[in-house]
């Protein structure tokens, strides 16, 4: 009988582990911008952008089909693997040579990047893809232990290696890109020794397979691709906008702001088995429950980032990147609209109604798009900021709809209550020794 370990207790891991990245993470952002000045730390950050942003759109929602068919058909795990590796080689050369036509044609869109150094993100695209693919497979087989430990790796990487190089006074952003590839890498060697040892394996490629998963990966592919592009191509088209400079002040603020994206996030991970599992009404009503219990432990945490704005920005990174102040101040606020995003979606692509998750996703980004291309030019980061925040206010509310909707949730139940805390209190109290989200208030 295969393994099922307590949500509670999965979810508290992984959003421990998102705490600890997040807190690596920003120690390398401030060893970067304080060694590399805003213009170096907005360098890295629009090359590493470039490799996040590429691998997720080439990914065609190979991922996505990995989660679910290897929830509902274990057996098929081992060809879901083989398929994985040869998606990964094909998908991300591909990837790497549009990229590079497209800043033939259009010269802007390299942002001013050393063209070697681009060259370099690119060809780690096979590697950025594999990894994607084979953690969502080893997930799907409640491997969260392991996949939770290779996101820890690159964070824990960068940081120590970026430290010692700045410490010697060495630290460059051709180096800091080498070393966040490297990262990638080994965290990749770990979950491919982990699948081989000791899940389901290698098996050999099955096309008929491989098609199953282009054809619901496909109709996953468009909204996850547009969250990416609400969380990645506003920094894109700042870079290319408004140059290096406010780039990286813009990025100071997203690394702060992200933390509040971090426990949705892991409860979209854990929660997709089950999910997946689950029937309408019950999948419905576990996504509700735990949209709830995100917000109200989000709600404080966004409080203590606008008002800890200065001492996050300037006391910590130095005066130089006191005008990320207001954008981490506007971006706070667009922490619910995302929790939204991300939770309701998820619940509606594991009840294999992918397209419906898409059209919130697909709004927030036109939304965020149009503003950005307005306020960018005259605001800078500040009008990526107040961009972003409206598009994940706006596409949250719609997929609150679409969510009602199809599962047959109340929109009421989405609304956190009473009941919640002392339901969210007991359930944190037994995390690690009872089953998760069930009985919920």
């Amino acid at each position: 009988m295969e393994r099922r370990p307590s949500l509670a207790a999965s979810a508290a891991a992984t959003y421990a582990t998102n705490l600890a990245v997040a807190a690596l993470s920003l120690v390398n952002v401030l060893i970067v911008a304080r060694a590399l000045g805003p213009e170096g730390r907005g360098e890295v950050a629009f090359l590493t952008t470039v490799g996040v942003l590429t691998s997720n759109l080439a990914a065609l929602g190979v991922q996505e089909a990995n989660a679910n068919i290897g929830s509902s058909h274990p057996a098929l795990r081992r060809a879901l693997a083989g398929n994985s590796v040869a998606f990964a080689a094909i998908l991300g050369v591909g990837a790497a040579a549009a990229v590079l036509g497209l800043v033939a044609l259009v010269p802007a869109a390299g942002g001013g990047a050393d063209h070697a150094l681009l060259v370099l993100v690119l060809a780690s695209l096979p590697v950025l893809l594999l990894k994607i693919y084979v953690t969502f497979l080893l997930q799907a087989d409640y491997r969260f232990t392991v996949t939770n430990l290779a996101w820890l790796v690159p964070a824990a990487l960068n940081a120590a290696a970026n430290a010692v190089l700045a410490a010697l006074g060495v630290l460059t952003v051709t180096a800091a890109v080498a070393i966040w590839i490297s990262g990638q890498g080994l965290s990749l060697a770990l979950l491919l020794l982990y699948l081989a040892r000791h899940s389901a394996g290698f098996g050999r490629p099955e096309p008929a397979l491989a098609r199953r998963m282009l054809g619901f990966g496909a109709q996953t592919h468009i909204g996850r691709a547009l969250t990416l592009g609400n969380y990645r191509l506003d920094q894109w088209l700042l870079g290319a906008l408004a140059g290096p400079r406010e780039l990286g002040l813009y990025s100071v603020a997203v690394a702060w702001a992200e933390m509040l994206f971090f426990l949705p996030t892991a409860l979209v991970s854990v929660q997709r088995p089950d999910l997946v599992r689950a029937g309408a009404r019950d999948a419905g009503r576990l996504a509700a429950t735990t949209l709830r219990v995100s917000v109200l432990m989000t709600l404080p945490l966004a409080v203590l980032l606008v008002a800890g704005a200065p001492l996050l920005c300037v006391t910590v990174f130095g005066e130089d990147f006191r005008g990320s102040i207001d954008d981490l101040r506007v971006l706070a606020f667009g922490a619910f609209g995302m929790a939204a995003l991300k939770l309701l979606g998820n619940a509606l692509t594991a009840q294999r109604k992918p397209l419906l998750a898409t059209a919130g996703v697909a709004i927030a980004l036109a939304v965020g798009v149009a503003l950005d291309v307005v306020l960018i030019p005259s605001f800078g980061g500040l009008g990526a900021a107040i961009a972003a925040t409206i598009a994940y206010s706006v596409g949250g509310f719609a997929i609150a709809i679409i969510f009602a909707r199809t599962l047959g949730e109340p929109l009421r139940r989405l609304v956190p209550r009473g009941g919640d805390v002392p339901w969210l209190w007991r359930h944190a109290r037994r995390a690690l020794g009872r089953p998760g989200m069930e009985g919920a208030p």
